[in-house]
């Protein structure tokens, strides 16, 4: 017989933030061994019953992107193939968020394709985080939850950021001027936003500041950090018009290519990261990165 119990299951993408949320439900992690062949292939073992059970499936899209999302497809063919009776995807980062409109002619909407795979793989139901597009849950036919970083973020300025009175809220472009606005209306704080011109894709020429920075604290909130650039120019901007002092805070710290060295570099006094991907070994190598722990947002959703 069935206890129709909850099973919580993670891929390797981010096992620790899995710990996490399991510890956070007073549960254990289900066992599961993936692996890969010597040819590459992704092999998953479910290593007991989910016969009649809601399960949920944790692997956020970081690191290997292709082969996590890979993972994350055959676990939950696995256990649509051993009668689960109800499979969560829980993905704190959306793989492939960005691709999610046609931008030029030819360009495919990766968002969407993703969104079909996680259903004809046999998810009934998805939990992510801070979608980079929230119209992105649109793309599927099933329930999609888009929880958000914002409170843990208000909290994070309210508690660890002083005299945060005197900060402003920033967003470093037009897209997460809404993100922006909202957290700057809970604090009851001002806001200012910066107009930035692309020549091309993670290259921005110039940045226009639109708003009164001088004297005040800062506050750069924006929904991921990539290559950094774009958060160390914004900074600088920042910086040249009178702020004071500049913080950044991001819900997807994905930190790849020169970005911890544009931050080491920045005039950004912290950079403060939610844990919806891994970056220990970012952290040992910046000083300036801080945590905000998302696991118990996540564990309150499962329940």
């Amino acid at each position: 017989m069935s206890s129709n119990s909850i099973k919580i299951f993670t891929g390797n993408s981010h096992p620790e933030l899995s710990k996490k949320v399991a510890e956070r439900l007073g549960t254990e992690l289900g066992k599961v061994v993936v692996m890969k062949y010597s040819n590459q292939e992704t092999s998953v073992t479910i290593g007991e019953s989910v016969r009649d059970e809601d399960v949920f499936i944790i692997q956020s899209g970081c690191g290997e992107i292709d082969d996590n999302l890979m993972e994350l497809l055959i676990m939950i063919n696995a256990c649509k193939t051993a009668s689960a009776r109800r499979i969560t995807a829980v993905i704190p980062c959306f793989p492939y968020a960005r691709q999610d409109k046609k931008d030029k002619s030819r360009a495919p909407i990766t968002a969407k394709l993703v969104a079909n795979m996680l259903t004809v793989a046999g998810a009934d139901h998805v939990i992510t985080m801070d979608l980079h597009a929230s119209q992105i849950q649109g793309f599927f036919n099933i329930p999609v939850d888009n929880l958000y970083c914002e409170p843990s973020m208000v909290k994070y300025i309210q508690q660890q950021i002083q005299n945060w009175k005197n900060a402003i809220i920033v967003s470093p472009d037009a897209g997460g001027a809404k993100r922006a606005t909202s957290i700057a209306d809970r604090l009851e704080l001002d806001f200012a936003l910066i107009h930035k011109e692309r020549k091309r894709a993670n290259e921005v020429s110039r940045m226009v500041l639109v708003g009164d920075v001088r004297g005040k604290i800062a506050i750069l909130v924006d929904d991921m950090a990539d290559t950094c650039g774009t958060l160390g120019l914004a900074a600088k901007t920042l910086v040249e018009n009178g702020a004071e002092e500049v913080y950044a805070i991001v819900a997807h710290g994905i930190l790849s290519g020169k970005a911890i060295q544009v931050i080491n570099d920045s005039v950004i006094k912290k950079l403060v990261v939610t844990n919806t991907i891994p970056h220990a070994d970012k952290m040992a190598l910046c000083p300036k990165i801080d945590t905000i722990d998302i696991a118990p947002t996540l564990a309150e959703a499962i329940r």
